[in-house]
């Protein structure tokens, strides 16, 4: 499943999504994680309530389970939980590899009904149609 951060540094989750400069994406698994991009994000990025600058933030992280940031204020957070992604807050900051790290474990031996939800994010529900043979006479 894809993790996005909300970060300054590319090390911590450390960003405001609004202001971050950066959103570093990650592949998690229960057997491990990998850095998939980082998208940076230029211009005026300043607290001012200017929504437009949302969008692409927004659109970088719509294949994303989880939203990890420091702070997103609230029509953003309702933008992102529209989008079927779940955000969360760190009260400090905290390194992106750390959470990654507990993420596997949590994975690997038994995530939260939340969190099972958000793993299915971007699979297609499966169906086994062998099972219902149509016949025609």
């Amino acid at each position: 499943m894809k993790i996005a951060f909300a970060t300054q540094d590319m090390k911590r989750v450390d960003a405001h999504f609004g202001w971050a400069k950066n959103v570093a994406i990650y592949e998690v698994t229960a057997d491990g994680h990998q850095f998939l991009e980082a998208i940076q994000f230029d211009g005026e990025l300043a607290e001012d309530g200017n929504e437009d600058k949302l969008a692409p933030k927004l659109d970088a992280i719509k294949d994303c389970a989880i939203l990890y940031v420091a702070a997103i204020g609230g029509s953003g957070a309702a933008r992102v939980v529209a989008m079927k992604v779940h955000p969360i807050k760190v009260n400090e900051p905290e390194s992106i590899t750390d959470i990654l790290n507990k993420l596997q474990v949590v994975l690997r031996d038994a995530p939260p009904p939340w969190l099972r939800k958000a793993m299915l994010k971007g699979q297609e529900r499966q169906f086994n149609f062998d099972e219902e043979e149509m016949s025609h006479a």
